[in-house]
């Protein structure tokens, strides 16, 4: 006999909100506790006491509900065949070719999307302009109230369905539903371990906190920077975007590596294992250079498991949409250990933190919480030590010429500290004694593509000007730098940014000044100038130099010149052999002599 659902302890509850819609009399509501998750709370006045909220609830049934009728998973790596769709998916596209080709037939596609407030909530639709709301993670817990109600009436109906949520989730539909439906296809995936509402809401409030402008937009694993970087975009009412690379996101941190603030039933998860409830289960592919490296472009490939024989006829349809190798089983176990093991225990004191959190923001809560500073062993200081000779021995290849450019214009605690200008044999280097030098990185001066070339590479930095290195930065050889009396070239974001690189034969000849951002790609002979050369023309207005500003992530093809006055905004890419006299909007493409649009909204990869 079933009884009113009664939750003593939370890790038995895994908040899929099931037993709230299978309640006709309306006795379930949700209560959210201080840790942001919420939980079944009956009104007894209403409750009939039938039982049906018991019966559904996949935790209590869990093993009941893990059947399916193949012996084992068929598995794929597998990635979509458009690059867009790619781009703008967690992993390889999979979910979006499954819901193309329901999409296709006239079906539904269901899964978790933001709500305006970054609370997610789940969402069924046969609008495939809605695809884009429903790829990607978004590393909350998702809301299905009504859900489930809403996906019985699509297929009571006799139309098509395809759902996808975290296998409790998709557990708790199967119990709702009572019986299997021809017409629908259930996903999963191999879940980690879902994290609070509230402490994804406080993360996100820190944008504000530190930038002064709110979130707008959020994207998990934004493959500008590459997949395996697990980047976190967000862009602020302001129009400024910023990137969160996983070592330096806090919230990242906490969930991946302190297993702080995921739901408490997924420290003791009841749907690890096999057999799968979902018909197809979708994940991360780590890993997959081992086995085909063509597939890997560090954008994302996708592992599938195929686990029904309807998800076997499903997977047919999708195949002709997505790029694919089969795979052996024992791979698919290799790379996700969550397949089979639930989290451990959190590595905080839990129930501080959420105390904190209310009192404090995220941010001060992160530094007491989730920062540990690196106190690295004698043997790791050795061996950092020892790979840093070796980079000095491999550039200057120990030639009394450049040994003693090296000594000249850097300092010995700067070597030590990573941060210095590292020159190749035949580098030309003359830096007045009055010019101010900041080099925060490493600045790979001259490295050659082909070992003995002896194409020269030139660096001049006048009296009083500023050469201000960033992040690590790399000229290749036959570079040819030059900074004028009194004027300021600044290359590279801030510590811990990601690279600038230039290839052969770049001139950057600067006048007044010049800013290159974090992650700025240039190609081969590539010019960028804010000055005239000293020449003048006899019209109103003109001016000899004007500043140049080349925004953070932008793609310089070769050959290409940016000209004097230029600002180049955020993402662009500014094509082959173009000549750019005028600004460049954020993320276009910019082709010819002059510069003109073709293509806008461009994310793009290195």
């Amino acid at each position: 006999m079933y009884k009113v659902i009664n939750i003593t302890d939370k890790k038995d509850c895994s908040g899929c909100n099931v037993c709230g819609d299978v309640c006709e009399p309306g006795a379930i509501t949700f209560k959210t506790d201080i840790e942001g998750f919420w939980y079944p709370e009956v009104d007894k006045a209403k409750c009939s006491e039938c039982g049906l909220c018991e019966k559904v609830c996949p935790n209590i049934h869990a093993e009941e509900l893990k059947k399916n009728d193949l012996e084992q998973s068929v598995c794929y790596a597998a990635e979509h065949k458009n690059m867009e769709v790619v781009f703008d998916s967690s992993s390889g596209g999979v979910f979006s070719a499954l819901a193309d080709v329901m999409y296709k037939e006239k079906g539904y596609a269901g899964g978790a999307i933001f709500n305006d407030d970054f609370s997610v909530r789940h969402y069924i639709s046969n609008d495939k302009k809605d695809l884009s709301k429903l790829r990607s993670s978004k590393y909350a817990e998702s809301d299905l109230s009504g859900f489930y109600k809403e996906v019985k009436n699509i297929l009571e109906n006799g139309e098509k369905a395809l759902v996808c949520g975290c296998p409790c989730q998709m557990a708790a539909l199967r119990a709702f539903l009572g019986k299997d439906y021809d017409n629908l296809i259930i996903a999963d995936f191999v879940c980690r371990g879902v994290s609070s509402p509230k402490v994804f809401r406080k993360y996100l409030d820190s944008f504000e906190e530190r930038y002064g402008s709110p979130v707008v937009y959020s994207k998990a694993l934004s493959k500008e920077f590459g997949w395996r970087d697990l980047v976190h975009k967000a862009i602020l009412a302001n129009g400024k975007s910023y990137y969160e690379l996983n070592y330096e996101n806090y919230f990242i941190k906490g969930y991946l590596y302190k297993n702080a603030y995921s739901r408490p039933s997924c420290y003791d998860c009841q749907f690890k294992g096999f057999p799968r409830i979902a018909d197809i289960t979708l994940a991360d592919f780590w890993e997959i250079e081992k086995f085909d490296e063509k597939m890997d472009k560090n954008l994302g490939t996708s592992l599938v498991m195929i686990n029904s024989q309807k998800g076997l006829a499903y997977f047919e349809k999708v195949k002709p949409r997505m790029n694919f190798i089969q795979i052996p089983f024992d791979s698919a176990l290799q790379g996700n250990p969550e397949l089979t093991k639930s989290l451990n225990p959190p590595s905080i004191d839990r129930k501080s933190f959420f105390e904190d959190l209310d009192k404090m923001t995220f941010s001060e809560v992160a530094l007491k919480y989730i920062w540990e500073k690196q106190n690295r062993p004698a043997k790791e200081q050795i061996k950092t030590f020892l790979q840093l000779l070796w980079l000095i021995k491999q550039n200057t290849r120990l030639q009394i010429k450049p040994l003693l450019q090296l000594f000249k214009y850097n300092k010995i605690r700067n070597i030590f500290q990573h941060k210095f200008l590292l020159p190749n044999p035949h580098c030309v280097i003359e830096i007045s004694k009055s010019a101010n030098i900041k080099i925060n990185g490493i600045c790979h001066l001259g490295l050659p593509r082909i070992r003995n070339s002896k194409l020269e590479t030139r660096l001049l930095v006048e009296q009083g000007a500023t050469l201000e290195i960033g992040n690590d930065v790399n000229f290749m050889y036959g570079a040819d730098i030059e900074v004028f009396k009194n004027a300021t070239l600044k290359v590279g974001g801030k510590n811990g940014s990601k690279d600038c690189g230039a290839n052969i034969n770049l001139t950057i000849v600067c006048s007044e000044k010049i800013e290159i951002g974090s992650d700025v790609q240039i190609a081969r002979n590539v010019t960028i100038r804010d000055n005239n050369g000293g020449h003048y023309i006899n019209r109103q207005g003109y001016k000899n130099t004007r500043p140049v500003n080349i925004g953070n992530k932008v793609w310089l093809c070769e050959g290409c010149t940016i000209m004097p006055g230029v600002k180049i905004g955020e993402g662009a890419i500014v094509g082959e052999n173009a000549l750019v006299v005028s600004n460049v909007a954020p993320r276009t493409m910019v082709f010819g002599s002059p510069a003109r649009v073709i293509d806008e909204d461009i994310l793009w990869k290195h």
